[in-house]
């Protein structure tokens, strides 16, 4: 009996003791991790940046589209909420974040950092902070991630393309649009964006969208960006007690 608890023993630290020697996925800025050998990025992405709405349309909401019970619950009672004057659960006028893929259509720039192992883009809006991961690391195991309303981005360069595999959303307090077609962002929300530089000082994403639980099929969308030299992404605090001035953060009428 002692011999077998000493093996049962013997093996769980052997477990612990390869669980310890795995090697830890180094940070983006680690300069170990920034000084490997990659190939030359296809473009750089740096600078400021702003959705180009003569082209696209800000919203990501498609022109015919069918959604699942739960989902057309919130668009009815979006579409109600407008036709009465009002806003249907003003979440983003609450300081939740716009999340992906909301935030990249803003009106506001987005200031963006392209290194070899990362592209850090900063909205004007709310100072929200998206990451695109370029190392070489895959996503995180799903039982440990932390989820956020940006998800988790992992991109690859496929010739001169940019692609960009995004997961993990909270399933909460998170839309394809507000104010207007109030359709919820969930969980098992999955997004492919493919970046590609069109011309000096221009870029196009084409997305494809994916939840079930919220629509049926593929929802898919082009959108253009211009570089924008004339502006910097200035600090924003979304606080409580200066939202509190604000009408729709508070008005019985507005917030349904």
């Amino acid at each position: 009996m002692k011999r077998v608890w000493l093996v049962i023993v013997l093996a769980c630290a052997t477990v612990a003791v390869g669980r310890a020697q795995a090697p830890a996925q180094l940070g983006a800025l680690a300069p170990e991790n920034l000084k490997k050998p990659r190939p030359k990025a296809p473009f750089d992405l740096t600078g400021t940046w702003q959705h180009d709405g003569r082209f696209s349309t800000w919203k990501f909401i498609p022109e015919k589209f069918a959604l699942t019970p739960e989902a057309q619950k919130h668009y009815d009672a979006g579409v109600k909420a407008i036709k009465d004057g009002g806003v249907y659960r003003d979440d983003i006028g609450q300081c939740w974040p716009a999340g992906m893929p909301l935030i990249m259509t803003r009106v506001w720039p987005i200031a963006v950092l392209q290194v070899p192992t990362a592209i850090y883009m900063i909205s004007g809006f709310e100072n929200e902070i998206r990451i695109i991961y370029l190392d070489g690391r895959t996503h995180t195991p799903a039982d440990e991630v932390v989820r956020t309303f940006d998800g988790e981005s992992i991109g690859r360069w496929e010739g001169n393309e940019l692609v960009v595999d995004t997961l993990y959303f909270p399933g909460n307090h998170h839309w394809m649009d507000q104010g207007g077609a109030s359709v919820p962002v969930s969980e098992d929300a999955h997004m492919i964006e493919r970046f590609r530089m069109i011309k000096d000082g221009t870029f196009e994403v084409d997305y494809t969208i994916t939840d079930p639980k919220n629509w049926a099929g593929e929802w898919k969308f082009t959108k253009r960006f211009n570089r924008k030299d004339d502006t910097d992404i200035t600090e924003v605090e979304c606080t409580p007690d200066l939202n509190s001035y604000l009408p729709a953060t508070t008005s019985k009428n507005l917030v349904k």
